[in-house]
């Protein structure tokens, strides 16, 4: 495989591709926001051409959706602008560039997996930052790969797991909303399906998730039940929290499109979480 650049070296997913490259002995370099701050157009041209990488995967994202709200000038720099540039960049250099983008593009109306070519109406900034940065990849390059996803979990503290089990250890009882529905995903099969996507040259926009679908309540129950927690989970309607932005109750995407062209079993999210649990008790 070619030399891989890689964005937000320090997010959970920037870390899971490092983690898996390094197995795999393939060649990458990977910079975070001091190293390689993707809204600056000089960082990205001088990164790009001291390191001449074959392949951009572009992990960096600003993804606090509450956040966005109030810093919307940020979250569309990072989301859509620096994306832009990297689109540009990459083109110039006959780079391929792998991008990631959101179930939050979608309303969640439909009441049905969202597939690929289903209409976007995003609910809130980060899910209009999102879809402009797949928007501007789409308008400015031929060979590129956009993976939808949802629900991210891995190594790391910004994922819901973490918090669910922070959650844990000082209530005997917690709250989780029983009506936002989307697909739990874990880092380790987002690297693997597009690492197995790059391998088999595919281009273009895919949904690229763990298979099946949960509400929070249900992910919840069932990562303490596999921890072997005594907390218990009351189901409750999101409303309850009183959310100051609108998110998409039904967002769960389709992805049988990746997983019919690479011929690929994805796991389902309930296998994934308790192959992370495995790993986190080996771990500790």
């Amino acid at each position: 495989m070619k030399k891989i650049f890689i964005t937000g070296a320090e997010g959970q997913l920037g870390r899971a591709f490092q983690h898996e490259l390094g197995r795999l002995g393939v060649s990458f370099i990977a910079a975070n926001s001091t190293t390689g701050d993707i809204t600056k157009q000089k960082d990205v041209e001088r990164l790009l051409e001291t390191h001449q990488p074959g392949i951009l995967i572009n992990c960096a994202a600003f993804n606090l959706v509450d956040e966005a709200e109030i810093k919307r000038d940020r979250a569309f720099d990072v989301n859509a602008a620096a994306v832009g540039v990297l689109a540009n960049a990459c083109k110039l250099r006959g780079i391929k560039l792998v991008h990631y983008s959101t179930d939050y593009v979608f309303n969640g109306q439909k009441k049905a997996l969202y597939k690929e070519d289903d209409p976007t109406q995003p609910l809130n900034v980060y899910g209009a930052s999102k879809l402009e940065g797949e928007n501007l990849v789409r308008t400015l390059m031929g060979d590129h790969l956009i993976f939808r996803t949802s629900w991210v979990y891995g190594e790391g503290v910004q994922n819901f797991l973490y918090k669910v089990t922070q959650w844990a250890k000082t209530n005997p009882q917690i709250r989780v909303a029983s009506d936002e529905i989307s697909v739990p995903t874990s880092t380790i099969d987002l690297v693997a399906g597009t690492l197995k996507a790059l391998d088999q040259g595919l281009s273009g926009l895919y949904h690229l998730t763990n298979s099946g679908y949960a509400s929070r309540y249900e992910w919840a129950e069932f990562y303490l039940k596999a921890v072997g927690s005594q907390t218990s989970v009351m189901p409750v309607p999101l409303s309850y929290f009183q959310p100051k932005v609108a998110r998409p109750l039904f967002s769960a995407m389709s992805n049988a499109r990746i997983a019919g062209e690479l011929g690929w079993i994805i796991p389902r999210w309930q296998e994934a979480v308790e192959r992370y649990v495995q790993m986190n008790n080996k771990q500790g």
